[in-house]
């Protein structure tokens, strides 16, 4: 994994869209030109001074994050159980799902079947660094 990245631009910015939604089911027919301005900013980020870009790295997430996916992590979310988080264990960042029992043990789930869960002993160190909001993945 690749340290965080900050949000440093402060303008916009802004992209054509289609007029249209992209059927994944049977085609309809299409227009050849974009009507509106979607700003991805306003659509990506709730809070630019909380959030980073993160680099993902590894393969224990797949097939929800995909290795080298860019992740937008915000750090002005509340870490609740369920929601996919980049956490430091010991000293070590790492993304994982968060799940919290009834007795308050922590777990962070790894996606991948062939990768192990990663259950917090008593004395470990975690600190979650902030929640994944996005996972923008690259085209397969």
């Amino acid at each position: 994994m690749h340290y965080p990245q900050p949000l440093l631009e402060t303008h916009d910015v802004s992209m054509s869209v289609a007029p249209e939604a992209a059927q994944c089911g049977f085609p309809s027919p299409a227009q050849d030109y974009p009507t509106e301005e979607l700003s991805l900013v306003e659509h990506l980020i709730r809070d630019k001074a909380a959030t980073y870009f993160w680099r993902a790295a590894g393969r224990s997430m797949e097939p929800v994050i995909p290795d080298r996916s860019l992740l937008i992590v915000d750090r002005g979310i509340t870490p609740l159980p369920g929601r996919i988080v980049v956490a430091i264990v010991d000293g070590e960042y790492t993304v994982k799902r968060l799940q919290v029992d009834s007795n308050g043990r922590v777990t962070l789930r790894a996606e991948n079947p062939g990768y192990p869960h990663l259950v917090l002993p008593e004395l470990s160190e975690m600190t979650v660094w902030g929640v994944v909001t996005f996972i923008i993945s690259p085209a397969s």
